[in-house]
C-alpha cells in the first residue's frame, strides 16, 4: 500500500499523464471517476475530497485500465505494479 502523501499523489498524477490521461480537479457533489470526452482521456477528481480518497480513487481507476509494460518506462512500470497489486 502506498503512503498517503502529496508526493505520492503527484507521482500517480504523472503516471496517469504518461498513460495519456488528464487529471482535473473540479468542485461538485460527485465521486471521483474517469470519463472520455471527445476521445480525450480525462479523469475528474472532486477537489473537496481528502488526500486519502483522491489517492485511493486514482489507484482504483488505474486497476481498471489496461496497461502494458511497453506503455511506461521501467521506473513508472515498477510504481504502477506497486499501486495495482492486490492486498
Amino acid at each position: 500500500m502506498v503512503s498517503i502523501t502529496q508526493y505520492n499523489l503527484d507521482k500517480i498524477e504523472q503516471l496517469l499523464l504518461d498513460l495519456g490521461y488528464k487529471v482535473r480537479y473540479e468542485k461538485g457533489n460527485f465521486k471521483t471517476g474517469a470519463c472520455v470526452i471527445q476521445n480525450t482521456k480525462v479523469i475528474v477528481v472532486n477537489k473537496f475530497s481528502n488526500l486519502e480518497i483522491k489517492i485511493n480513487s486514482l489507484i482504483q481507476l488505474l486497476r481498471e485500465f489496461e496497461v502494458t509494460k511497453d506503455m511506461l518506462d521501467e521506473k513508472q512500470w515498477t510504481f504502477y505494479k506497486t499501486l495495482t497489486k492486490k492486498d
